[in-house]
């Protein structure tokens, strides 16, 4: 048997012990799986309690099993659940019980999120929602993750697709029945109207969803500066926990250290850098090297820096591409105030290299103007991550597809008067990419990338 026709089984709850587990079954088998094991049938969707019992007569558990039988399931196949108490010997013996049983074999990770796509059950954007939603850090990952697997983008494709496809259905019909009398003369026009509309919409999604791709892949800050700066002691007082090693040695970090952020629901990943200085350390050197790039690759680079001597930016190779940079200079509790009676921590904005770099005075050991750095570099979160209403576009994927299908239209509206057969055609084109978009036609490759990812038992 294919192993597409085979019945899986997975724990589809938290890793054990655990005070319940949940055992999902689906397939042509899991009706007999519950039989054999459960002794009985349940009434569909209704809660049983029963004493499981493996192929011997062994008592497995005192359990609640629950049937769905397909297409009306989470998989669109029949589905079978256990809810068992959590302990890993129960789990094993169930297991064993589950693989006893003809055709029926142990899920592969994501596979029943596939089975649901392939029977119709979601579409790829909502599976792909679904994946934004298991790996949410942050609450509003979380809520841009649950608007795409509740179908925001899914709903608009759809939609456009269908009207696409109403289009299309005029232009044949011009095309086909040109001669017959009962046929208008013009069917060119409504449908060149209605696709200049949906190309406008289109438009409008991809200029306003940036923000939201940012969102789902998080804001990278980048710490770099001059060795014994402070740079570790920062990352651990942001993190508020000893997660890079600190020392009053030069050359302390060799490595990219990097720590995940959750600031106000926006997600940051912070990364602790060598000390940039020329040096003949051959491993250290590797370490300057690996910083300059990582900072290079950043969001926004915190040039930290003693609050002592001339204040001086580092060269913009640094920032590059562009990100934008932050001087920080550090242990003011050792350096005192400015001579200009301004609190210590106070943000200011003072010309750096032919533009105002934001300029911040903090203690990482000691915590001032700590709370200062955490609102600006929330505040700057806001504005990259966006904090409007969540869009419809998470994914390159979306906006590429989106981006061909803007073009098609656009030279489908170029062809108009050039013969109805060119149009029709070029229409054809966009149809067949919103099918894309839905995970309807040429996406083989990207499921097994996507599914791949999942945990077993989803």
């Amino acid at each position: 048997m294919h192993p597409r026709e085979q019945t899986i089984f997975a724990l589809s709850s938290g890793r054990p012990p655990s005070a319940i587990a949940v055992v999902r079954v689906s397939g042509a088998q899991a009706g007999t799986a519950l039989e054999k094991i459960a002794g009985m049938m349940p009434a569909a969707r209704l809660a049983k309690r029963v004493m499981l019992r493996d192929p011997l007569g062994e008592v497995i558990d005192d359990a609640v099993v629950l049937w769905f039988a397909g297409p009306a399931s989470a998989t669109g196949e029949d589905v079978a659940e256990f809810h068992v108490h959590g302990g890993r010997a129960v789990l094993n013996a169930l297991f064993a019980a589950l693989s006893s049983i003809a055709d029926v074999r142990a899920a592969e990770p994501g596979e029943f999120t596939r089975r649901a796509f392939e029977n119709g059950k979601i579409d790829l954007t909502e599976a792909e929602g679904l994946d934004d939603l298991i790996h949410a850090d942050t609450d509003r990952q979380r809520r841009q993750a649950l608007r795409q697997l509740q179908g925001l983008l899914g709903d608009r494709a759809r939609e456009w697709r269908r009207q696409l496809i109403e289009a299309s259905a005029l232009i044949e019909a011009g095309i086909d029945f040109a001669n017959e009398g009962d046929v208008p003369d013009d069917l060119l026009k409504p449908a060149m109207e209605k696709i200049a509309r949906l190309r406008q919409e289109i438009e409008e999604t991809l200029a306003a969803s940036a923000q939201s791709e940012r969102l789902r892949d998080g804001l990278t800050v980048a710490i770099a500066g001059p060795p014994n700066a402070g740079k570790s002691t920062l990352l651990n007082r942001l993190a508020r926990r000893e997660a890079a090693i600190v020392s009053p040695y030069a050359g302390t970090t060799r490595d990219v250290i990097e720590v995940h952020l959750d600031l106000d629901g926006y997600p940051m990943t912070l990364i602790d850098t060598a000390g940039i200085r020329e040096t003949e350390d051959p491993i250290e050197r590797e370490g300057v090297r690996r910083a300059q790039e990582r900072a290079a690759a950043a969001d926004l680079v915190l040039w930290l820096a003693d609050d002592d001597g001339e204040r001086a930016c580092p060269p913009r190779p640094i920032g590059g591409g562009g990100a934008p940079l932050w001087e920080v200079r550090n242990k003011v509790d050792l350096s005192g105030p400015e001579d200009d009676g301004t609190k210590p921590w106070q943000f200011e904005a003072k010309p750096g290299q032919g533009a105002a770099t934001p300029y911040f005075r903090i203690s990482a050991a000691r915590g001032d103007g700590i709370d200062e750095l955490v609102a600006a570099l929330t505040s700057f979160a806001g504005k990259w991550l966006g904090s409007g209403e969540i869009s419809a576009i998470t994914r390159l994927r979306h906006r590429s597809i989106l981006q061909e299908a803007a073009a098609s239209l656009a030279k489908t509206e170029s062809l108009a008067g050039r013969g109805d057969e060119l149009v029709a055609e070029q229409l054809r084109i966009s149809v067949q990419l919103m099918g894309r978009l839905l995970g309807r036609v040429d996406i083989d490759n990207i499921l097994d990338s996507l599914f791949k990812d999942f945990c077993i038992g989803k």
